[in-house]
């Protein structure tokens, strides 16, 4: 499974970066804002921040646009910032209709705003290079978001698609593994609940086992 980042926070993609585990970014207008970055030329060079810190794994840069047309065009722009850029589209008929035309043009895409399995299928035929279901956006309304995953799975598995299942929104540990139990391709978190996975009440009482013996070793 890959680790993404989901924050447009220069400090937490280093730190993730640094403990390298870190396989790619995700971002989006929400985040961006709560960094304070507004008007589209702080936000290119907000990503070519992202990009010089992760140079090799995917970072998702979301189009600002609703249109065919202007989802297309803001697309090309947005792949000159770096390499590693994926354009971020919405889940709706003009954005698969972009992600088509993207991907013929070999740029890569990751379809967002994905709450069914139908959406899902339109994004895969559609050549989408990452599907994001919303996991924790579905638990909230009373249904089950791994559910969820695990259905896009288990319907790319059967019909062959190469996309590859992004889960997104995710808001615990629990849910890491929860989506690693199913099969989910990507995992896109928040830093702390990445480093958490790291936490465990006996880790805990052996590092104090561990450390009175160095002392008594130490003298």
């Amino acid at each position: 499974m890959k680790f993404f980042i989901d924050t447009a926070n220069l400090s937490q993609i280093k730190e993730a970066n640094d403990l390298g585990i870190l396989d790619g970014v995700t971002t989006n207008p929400s985040l961006m804002a709560k960094e304070g970055i507004v008007g589209e030329k702080a936000i290119r060079d907000h990503y070519t921040a992202i990009c010089n810190i992760v140079t090799e794994g995917d970072v998702s840069a979301e189009v600002l646009s609703t249109t065919y047309d202007e989802m297309v065009a803001e697309a090309q722009e947005l792949i000159k910032i770096a390499k590693n850029i994926v354009v971020k589209v919405p889940c709706t008929l003009e954005g698969i209709k972009a992600i088509k035309k993207l991907t013929t043009m070999g740029i890569k895409t990751n379809c967002t705003l994905v709450f069914s399995v139908g959406q899902s299928l339109l994004a895969a035929k559609a050549g989408a290079t990452y599907v994001s279901p919303f996991v924790g956006r579905i638990d909230d309304i009373s249904s089950e978001g791994v559910d969820l995953v695990q259905a896009i799975v288990e319907m790319y598995e059967y019909y062959g698609f190469a996309t590859q299942v992004l889960a997104a929104s995710i808001r615990s540990t629990g849910d890491i593994i929860r989506c690693m139990n199913v099969g989910a391709d990507v995992i896109t978190a928040p830093l702390s609940s990445i480093t958490k996975l790291v936490n465990h009440p006996l880790t805990d009482i052996g590092m104090d086992i561990f450390n009175e013996a160095t002392k008594k070793m130490r003298g």
